[in-house]
């Protein structure tokens, strides 16, 4: 499927089971050297298809083990020529390298780039295209093996289980296991000159890889993730993957973000005071509503971001800071004020990415969860999160779900119009 918010990524006429990354990375040079394998099924007769891959050169390509009839590199695509029956399994190995760089887009540099000392990977929408060919397109979830060679002072973070670790001479190779499904733009590497701190064991085990001169500060301001993950577990279900990692780079970001089983902070994210604590519950709360539920297409992005906002609240609430219903009567007020040209259901690749989308989005929730009551509110978060666990998602699932749980659906039904299909905000409901 082509997504419209990205038209020039994304592909058609296949569904992809796994990649296998073998990648040779050298910091100084900013050198990568790759070998994809990717297993794929037809939805259909083949005889051409394409993968996104940008700024790299291809050298080599064979499909099923041979070389295909043709293949063509240009404008962001590889192009191969090779007949597949419907329905068939078929790989693709491709062979490439090259100084891989972010892509520009209309949300800023994505994908590969150089830190001071390493790389960071930050590909939402659409940047996994610059260190390897795939399928770039959110409802496309796939298996990953990938395994990366650097210079050994480095450490190295992917995404899934480390399962080895091999160093010879100056170089060392990390091989990363993710067996839940992923989409593109979730796969990440991370490499830097890092410490590792173990912050819990239970209910799930919890690390961060950071600088050294950070790790003090660390402790302080991510102290509290464990009390997060244990009141997230109990109001969205069971954390969907093996473990958790945060990442700190000794670079700033603008912002952080999060990958599958991931989530990457800027040094100016750590300041001893807790000053960016809104964010870590936030980043936390995407392994639920972004990573393990995943937007079978980009206008459905309120599905993550309006959930994991309202995850800062809850965990606000927790803390002892202001309570949801406050956060909300404070972001619907300072809406009020804004523009009113925002739809959440469908808000165009321009404000995708907004925070009225993020606050809408919040507030929808939180006058959802009014409607229904706490406990059967809670219910339906842990019922949505169970049934669609490792999936592809969409406002219509959500909206069907919820109607099963309202006593009266006729009025959940207009909630859900007024809040999502509206360009104008609706008043917030008064408290029963």
């Amino acid at each position: 499927m082509v997504d419209p918010y990205v038209p020039t990524h994304g592909n058609t006429g296949y569904k992809v089971e796994s990649y296998d990354l073998e990648l040779d990375y050298r910091v100084n040079s900013n050198r990568l050297s790759g070998k994809a394998t990717i297993t794929a099924f037809a939805t259909e007769a083949l005889s051409r298809f394409s993968l996104d891959l940008n700024g790299l050169r291809v050298t080599k390509v064979s499909v099923n083990g041979r070389r295909p009839r043709r293949y063509s590199h240009r404008s962001g695509k590889l192009y191969i020529t090779a007949d597949i029956p419907d329905g068939a399994e078929f790989s693709v190995d491709v062979q490439y390298n090259g100084n891989p760089r972010p892509e520009d887009s209309p949300w800023g540099e994505l994908g590969w780039e150089e830190l001071t000392e390493g790389v960071i990977v930050a590909s939402q929408p659409s940047g996994a295209a610059t260190w390897f060919p795939c399928n770039d397109e959110p409802g496309d979830k796939a298996h990953y093996r990938i395994s990366i060679t650097t210079d050994s002072p480095y450490q190295v973070v992917a995404n899934g289980r480390l399962v080895s670790r091999r160093v010879k001479a100056s170089r060392t190779t990390w091989v990363f296991d993710q067996a839940a499904p992923m989409a593109t733009y979730l796969a990440t590497v991370q490499i830097g000159r890092y410490d590792e701190v173990d912050l819990a064991a239970a209910p799930v085990s919890i690390r961060g890889v950071l600088p050294t001169a950070q790790v003090r500060a660390f402790r302080h301001d991510f102290g509290r993730q464990q009390d997060m993950m244990k009141l997230f577990c109990r109001q969205f279900g069971p954390y969907p993957f093996g473990g958790y990692t945060v990442v700190v780079t000794d670079d700033p970001l603008e912002i952080p973000l999060e990958a599958q089983g991931i989530s990457v902070f800027g040094s100016n994210h750590v300041d001893g005071r807790r000053g960016s604590e809104r964010l870590v519950a936030h980043e936390l709360a995407h392994q639920w509503f972004g990573n393990s539920l995943t937007p079978a297409s980009w206008r459905h992005i309120w599905l993550n971001e309006g959930f994991a906002c309202y995850a800062e609240w809850l965990w606000s609430e927790q803390s002892g800071g202001l309570t949801a219903d406050q956060q909300a009567t404070k972001a619907h007020t300072r809406l009020r004020g804004l523009q009113q040209d925002l739809l959440l259901s469908d808000p165009g690749p321009e404000l995708m990415f907004d925070d009225r989308l993020y606050k809408r989005g919040a507030i929808t929730l939180h006058v959802l969860r009014r409607h229904l009551g706490d406990e059967t509110f809670f219910e339906l978060l842990r019922t949505w999160t169970k049934n669609h666990r490792h999936g592809s998602v969409t406002t219509a699932d959500f909206i069907a779900l919820a109607a099963s749980f309202s006593p009266d659906e006729e009025a959940l039904r207009h909630l859900f119009a007024s809040w999502l299909d509206s360009y104008e905000l609706p008043p917030l409901p008064r408290r029963r």
